[in-house]
This record gives C-alpha cells, structure tokens and sequence, in this order.
C-alpha cells in the first residue's frame, strides 16, 4: 500500500505530460510532512494531545519516507506536534522526488529526462500504465464529485489536500466552487469512527495553523 505522501504525489501529477500540477512549495511541504505524521501514526510509533506530540514506539517500520522523522522524533525531546510537522516541512530530505523514486521502485512511475525545459536536466514522472495515478485521482475526484462513502484513506488524503490548498492547484475555480461544501463534508466525518488515530485531527490543525500566514 502506498503511503500519504506517495499518494499525494500521484494525485499532483498532470495526466497528459507527467510534471507535477504547480502548487506552492509551502503547501507541497507541508502535504508531504502532514502524510508522514500521519503515517506515523497509524504505524503506532506516535501520538498526540493537545500538549504534543508522544513516541510510542522507535522501532523503525523500514520505510525511507517514514523512519528518517521516527528517528528524528527518537533523539530530540518531546515537542509539540506543529514543531514536528515544521521539522519535517523543513527536511532536506523530504522532497517531491523522494516519493517519486518510491513509486519507481514500486514499478507505478518511471523517468523521462527532459533537456530542453531547462539548462539542468529537468525530470518528469509518468505512470507506466496509468493505473496507479489514475486510481489516486479516480477515487479522489469520484468522492469529491459524488455522494458515495469515502474510505478512511481517501478522508485523509482529501482533509490533506484542503488543508494545504492543493485543490486550488488541481481544480478549476468554478470545479472548487462547486466541491466546496462536499469537501467541508467529508472533513467533518468521524475518522476516529473509521478507525484512525485521533493523532491525525490533531496533525491537521496543526498544518492549519502554520499555514494561516501564508496566502495565494
């Protein structure tokens, strides 16, 4: 299973050319920050309460996207979960490609350089057959346009994307216009009820409030 910030990566790629729909650097960061907490979470390596954010477990779950913030939450002291998010925005390590390159190894994407976008070798990521991107979108744009249930997953992916301003990216306004209250809908579902971590509400104000100072 792909985790969060794989799956937001696949859900920011353009159809027709491979690149990634232009959002601002901020709100990819923090997209791709939010979907490692929260992965963390539901791993069971960590919690969080209004006071903070807790280690329940250190024991690394081999995954190069997840363990490199486990392992940073490990050796510092406990810190609230808006500094973790911050710390994790802020990695030299956390960066679009590095959940590119997952999903290559994983055989959904492969690379295509590009030498005439730019001096420096540009990359792009097309699916090899479209299935993976497709099914990110699909369930994303078919919850969003539809009254049907969503799963737990795509409630986290969507309150993600919302949160970090993403759809302004990938939808058109009269598409946000019309969504609008769908997606306030499915961000008042009950995830706890779902079945997942209380940490990931708590993850969410938490990138809601440190995107507040920044705008369009």
């Amino acid at each position: 299973m792909l985790r969060f910030a794989e799956e937001t990566i696949l859900l920011l790629l353009n159809d027709g050319d491979g690149r990634f729909a232009r959002v601002p650097k901020w709100s990819l960061d923090y997209a791709l920050a939010g979907g490692v907490l929260m992965d963390l979470a539901l791993e069971n390596r960590i919690d969080t309460d209004l006071e903070g954010l807790i280690l329940i477990d250190d024991t690394p779950t081999g995954d190069a996207l997840l363990d490199p913030t486990l392992a940073d939450i490990a050796a510092g002291k406990e810190r609230t979960t808006n500094f973790w998010l911050e710390h994790t925005a802020d990695s030299a390590g956390l960066h679009p490609r590095t959940g590119a390159e997952e999903t290559i190894d994983q055989g959904i994407l492969e690379v295509q350089d590009d030498r005439f976008l730019w001096v420096f070798r540009s990359r792009r990521y097309p699916s090899i057959d479209g299935t993976a991107e497709r099914e990110v979108k699909l369930r994303i744009m078919g919850v969003l346009f539809s009254d049907e249930i969503p799963s737990p997953r795509d409630v986290v992916i969507i309150c993600l994307a919302d949160a970090c301003g993403i759809f302004k990216g990938l939808l058109s306004s009269r598409e946000l216009d019309n969504v609008g209250e769908r997606i306030d809908q499915v961000r008042r579902l009950d995830l706890i009820g779902q079945a997942l971590s209380k940490g990931i509400r708590d993850i969410e104000m938490s990138i809601a409030a440190s995107v507040q100072p920044h705008a369009y």
